[in-house]
């Protein structure tokens, strides 16, 4: 069975020793320092994983005013998945040490190039390191746990896994939506479309922004900060506390009729895997988001909680 949202620590380290085992990627990284996820996958990843770059593979070229990650050529994105070992029926985990902030962004890229079988490991890193599963994964989970507790199980490694060998992948029909500036711009005049800013709620207001140049948010939106969507220990909310939470701010919408946004197109892709969690599919991405949006001279701003 294809997992298509979520996965466990526990099934994931079953899959991982079946005889058709998953592409596992680790996107770890941070907007602080964009190399910051690379020594930390250098100094413990999941075993046979290989690193991601947020700035080098899960964005493409800035022109100023298309945001501060703009989505890359499809092409070259289907490429680099391919040559990750990726094929058309490969099942791919994406993980993180953040919550699934930049796992999420991954998962929505490969449905945007149409490829299903994309799953996010719930709770990240963190859910593997207290499931205590070993860096060999010869044992079942439960002898990973005991082992780990007598001290004789090491839940990452810091070696580099096999090169992996480049597998035939093409770009099929999207599974992902996306909406631009210019819809949104005409959105506040006719509005058609929800948009919905998974930023935290100072930003959203125009409070303490240190991303990008001015603060505020697209005037009509309603915030929904990606954290809301997990539990205390990193993992996402059941399935039907996601969908009752949304389903208040959707307020009779349907998700078709969502756009999410955050500062630069990655924070909104959690919103958009929480709403297919909630059974509330088929709402679209705005990329460019605030960082394009407030480049724009010709954009309008609201700020305060609404």
């Amino acid at each position: 069975m294809h997992h298509t949202t979520l996965i466990s620590a526990d099934e994931l380290a079953t899959a991982l020793r079946s005889a058709k085992p998953p592409v596992v990627l680790d996107c770890s990284s941070d907007t602080s320092d964009p190399g910051i996820g690379r020594r930390a996958y250098d100094a413990g990843h999941i075993p046979s994983a290989h690193h991601v770059h947020m700035g080098h593979t899960l964005s493409g070229p800035r022109t100023g005013d298309n945001g501060r990650n703009p989505l890359p050529d499809p092409l070259m994105f289907t490429q680099a998945m391919s040559a990750l070992g990726i094929g058309t029926d490969t099942q791919v985990i994406a993980c993180d040490n953040s919550g699934g902030l930049y796992a999420a962004r991954l998962w929505w890229m490969l449905r945007w190039i149409g490829h299903e079988a994309v799953a996010v490991l719930d709770g990240g890193l963190g859910a593997w390191k207290a499931a205590g599963l070993p860096m060999s994964l010869a044992r079942p989970p439960e002898e990973a746990r005991t082992a780990a507790r007598k001290g004789e199980g090491i839940p990452l490694t810091a070696e580099a896994p096999p090169r992996p060998t480049p597998a035939p992948l093409k770009a099929r029909p999207s599974l992902s939506k996306v909406v631009g500036y210019e819809t949104l711009r005409a959105n506040i005049d006719e509005p058609r479309w929800l948009v919905l800013d998974a930023r935290g709620a100072d930003r959203f207001r125009g409070e303490n922004e240190t991303l990008d140049p001015q603060g505020g948010h697209i005037p009509g939106a309603r915030n929904r900060p990606f954290r809301d969507n997990l539990q205390a220990d990193g993992r996402f909310k059941p399935a039907a506390m996601l969908r009752a939470e949304f389903e208040v701010l959707l307020d009779g919408r349907p998700p078709e009729a969502v756009v999410n946004q955050c500062g630069s197109g990655v924070s909104a892709c959690h919103n958009l895997l929480a709403m297919e969690v909630a059974g509330l599919g088929g709402a679209a991405l705005y990329p460019g988001s605030w960082s394009e949006w407030c480049a724009r001279p010709d954009a309008p701003i609201a700020t305060g909680a609404n």
